[in-house]
């Protein structure tokens, strides 16, 4: 059996066995350049695993299909299609369900992992080179926080990697954990973000009966106690983010229209709000615990195409066939009650957060079987870019989009429904494909990873590619 010291990727069972894959140009591989940490020196092109490119890739694409909701219309629109454009026709419906079941919370959930994976990446190359990562894993990971401020106080409020940065932290000291260690606190860990989540969910639902309870007392002319005042105020701080009226709406609306320092200050309150009370209460463990789960299916050889076809496919099976009818479950359940929003933050994302993780080890399984066999090797080969360039694309999504749909750009926060976001998607999604291996074919890595890392190595880093 494995012990606590030994990190490598495993053949059967929960014991661990090293793995040596190909890259996609059939060259010999070492470890990815994942958002989870580096080695004492940057990675070389061909020394990455290129399976967990091709999946870092695949993921990063698919979390614009639910970002993109985030940018363009204010948080009640997410998980309720009534709330946009076009309204509650059957085509914005149908969109809603198809990334309620395929990509809310999966593709995350799929990203997460990745990260935790990196850092199991990491500790093996530098265990078979005798180095040290610990100080550079953490000025890396201190760098990320730093970027994650930037990002989510000056671009973006949906930011996840002041989150990541900050789960980051506390992955090094159980780096050499057996898989079956990491898989069972991971798995503790979510459970206690998911009791969190049916908290939120419960505790909503008692204040707004408890505040419809005291505003029928106000309006039957008896007074209410400072308390059951408080109690009325805060049902009321809190129904203007899951259920604004449309003048509410309207305002919210008119805020991301206007100009950037009007922006940035709604844009602070919203990331400050998640960072002091989602993150440390629901966030930080769902997070941490799917990254736990990540490290330990690096080190059974999952996510580098290393075990046999078998058993992908068999993963593929159970996956999306316990997943698919429960995300599919809760996307009926939430229909059924018109999108109400308590009702979706309680019972409807419970369903889904159940299926996340099945879903996403869905498509892990299709994605490995695809690497295994060669098949669409061409979009592979754009996948792993992207997925090499996962900082730099998860960045400029941010920009792009920042610059369609708020004041200090096009202005078009609010206005466009469904189906025309994604054909943003589908538009983005091309533009990433076609420029990331065009960078990389002239240059070392990403803007953004070229910056990280001379920030964390203190000097600038070689960009460009040997000739």
């Amino acid at each position: 059996m494995a012990t606590a010291d030994q990190p490598h990727t495993r053949n059967a069972g929960l014991e661990e066995q090293s793995v040596h894959l190909p890259t996609l140009d059939g060259k010999p591989a070492a470890e990815p350049d994942l958002p989870g940490g580096d080695v004492v020196v940057p990675v070389e092109p061909t020394q990455r695993i290129a399976a967990v490119d091709v999946l870092r890739g695949f993921a990063l694409l698919g979390i614009l299909a639910m970002n993109i909701v985030a940018f363009a219309w204010p948080f009640a629109a997410y998980d309720n299609p009534n709330i946009n454009a076009g309204g509650s026709d059957t085509t914005n419906r149908l969109l809603w369900a198809f990334n309620h079941v395929l990509f809310s919370g999966k593709m995350m959930t799929l990203f997460s992992m990745l990260f935790g994976a990196g850092l199991v990446l990491m500790a093996n190359r530098a265990e078979l080179r005798g180095a040290s990562i610990r100080a550079v894993y953490y000025r890396r990971i201190a760098w990320l926080i730093v970027f994650g401020l930037i990002h989510g106080y000056l671009i973006w409020s949906g930011d996840i990697l002041f989150a990541y940065g900050v789960c980051g932290l506390l992955l090094y000291p159980i780096r050499t954990w057996t898989p079956r260690t990491l898989i069972l606190t991971g798995s503790l860990l979510i459970g206690i973000s998911l009791l969190a989540m049916a908290g939120l969910g419960l505790g909503l639902g008692w204040l707004e009966n408890q505040a419809q309870r005291l505003e029928a007392k106000t309006q039957a002319g008896q007074p209410l106690t400072p308390d059951q005042k408080d109690l009325v105020q805060s049902w009321n701080e809190a129904r203007v983010m899951f259920r604004p009226s449309p003048d509410e709406l309207r305002q919210e609306i008119d805020r991301f229209r206007g100009s950037f320092a009007e922006v940035v200050r709604k844009r602070v309150a919203e990331t400050a709000a998640f960072q002091i009370f989602y993150l440390p209460t629901i966030g930080i463990w769902g997070i941490g615990g799917r990254m736990l789960l990540g490290m330990g299916l690096m080190k059974l050889g999952v996510f580098s195409a290393a075990r046999s076809r078998r058993f992908y496919l068999w993963m593929a099976i159970l996956g999306y066939g316990v997943g698919l009818p429960l995300a599919v479950t809760s996307a009926l359940d939430i229909w059924a009650l018109d999108f109400d929003p308590i009702h979706t933050m309680g019972r409807g994302q419970v369903l889904n957060f159940f299926a996340s993780i099945p879903v996403a080890l869905g498509h892990t399984a299709m994605v490995m079987m695809a690497v295994q066999s060669g098949v669409f090797r061409s979009l592979q080969r754009r996948l792993a870019a992207v997925g090499r360039m996962a900082l730099t694309n998860y960045l400029a999504q941010s920009l792009i989009c920042s610059l369609l749909f708020y004041g200090y750009g096009l202005g078009l926060f609010g206005s466009l429904d469904r189906p025309a976001l994604w054909l943003i998607v589908l538009g983005i999604w091309l533009l990433q494909l076609t420029y990331s291996p065009f960078w990389l074919a002239r240059f070392r890595f990403g803007p953004a990873e070229w910056l990280w890392r001379s920030l964390t190595y203190g000097r600038f880093q070689a960009l460009r590619n040997p000739i």
